[in-house]
């Protein structure tokens, strides 16, 4: 086989229909509002993860309008478990623009569509190609690993003059019939063959023609620039709860990390959350108890969470401060929540 970008659309195609993936649920009615979801909730989660959300939001926001029409907190407890919240955030941002710009439905328009928050040229290439048969190119990470493979690219993925040759040769490979099937084709080949620890090369529609594989290199390409060592950040957080079970949180601020979501008041070490305690919560009736550890893994550090159970005894201060709530957690109020925090509050009594 060739190396010729123009010769792997035709074997990638015929190894998709044949054993490809078929049933995944944005497959079905691909109207690009459905494939715009699940193009933004694969951003950096793998299919089966995105398979427990995407229904069940779609359930409830059917269209670009109801998704619109949402308070945010509603579109973040939907989104609770599956992280890079600054997705859901820029899907709903991108919903009202939607809504208000063009009529309620996505537009047709390249250009349009990348504009809107959360879409980049990969994700509107993808939406366009699945949706409406539009010749665009895609270029998410697994695309990048088969082209940086099959075509030996040296570099590392995330310099400049890598990815442009990337995006051209994304480019010149894209056909000009069969969109759909060709994207869906690249797409799961890299989610399903071309691994980025265990290539499954023996199964490969283009394994005569991989420049990685003929020279040895699957495991080499793509290049990646050397990482540092991973940091670990230590912090501590004060769950406060009252008599009737009700646990004290916190809106965050909408940029950062677990921006927009709820949370418990966080400190940089144990004398500053005291003094939190001692401030607001003064009718406390036990001194805090530290709970054991939790330790949650971001994309470039690991967040290590010292937890500190305090018993309040009454109306305590806090109750003036705002954006934040009492969440009850026998009936737990439609608020977005970082993973560490509902299994830290799932874990607490109903009643303290």
């Amino acid at each position: 086989m060739s190396r010729a970008p123009s010769a792997i659309a035709a074997p990638l195609i015929s190894w998709q229909q044949r054993a490809g993936r078929h049933h995944l649920p944005w497959q079905t009615h691909r109207t690009p509002y459905r494939v715009w979801v699940s193009e933004i909730m694969l951003q950096q989660t793998q299919v089966a993860t995105v398979l427990r959300y995407y229904e069940r939001f779609l359930q409830r926001f059917p269209d670009a309008a109801s998704l619109a029409a949402a308070p945010l907190d509603e579109v973040l407890h939907l989104w609770s478990g599956l992280g890079y919240y600054a997705r859901a955030r820029n899907l709903h941002r991108a919903a009202r623009r939607v809504h208000a710009e063009f009529g309620g439905e996505l537009p047709a328009s390249f250009e349009a569509l990348a504009s809107l928050p959360g879409i980049g040229r990969s994700t509107a290439g993808a939406i366009l190609a699945l949706s409406r048969g539009a010749r665009h190119a895609i270029l998410d990470g697994n695309v990048r690993r088969v082209l940086s493979r099959y075509f030996a690219v040296e570099g590392a993925v995330e310099e400049r003059a890598t990815g442009a040759r990337l995006w051209e040769l994304a480019e010149r490979c894209t056909p000009h019939a069969q969109l759909p099937e060709y994207t869906q084709a690249i797409m799961d080949l890299g989610a399903t063959l071309c691994l980025r620890r265990a290539p499954r090369c023996d199964e490969c529609p283009l394994a005569a023609g991989c420049g990685a594989r003929r020279s040895g290199r699957q495991h080499e390409l793509p290049a990646r620039r050397r990482r540092r060592a991973r940091p670990t950040r230590h912090t501590f957080m004060v769950l406060a709860q009252r008599r009737d079970g009700g646990v004290w949180l916190e809106r965050r601020p909408e940029s950062g990390v677990w921006g927009g979501l709820w949370c418990l008041p966080e400190f940089a070490d144990a004398p500053a959350a005291r003094a939190w305690i001692d401030a607001v919560a003064g009718g406390a009736h036990a001194a805090p108890a530290a709970l054991p550890a939790v330790t949650h893994a971001f994309t470039h550090f690991d967040l290590e969470i010292t937890p500190l159970l305090v018993r309040c005894a009454g109306q305590e201060r806090v109750m003036d401060a705002a954006p934040a709530l009492w969440y009850n957690v026998r009936a737990p109020a439609p608020v977005g929540l970082p993973a560490p925090i509902a299994k830290l509050l799932e874990g607490l009594p109903g009643e303290a």
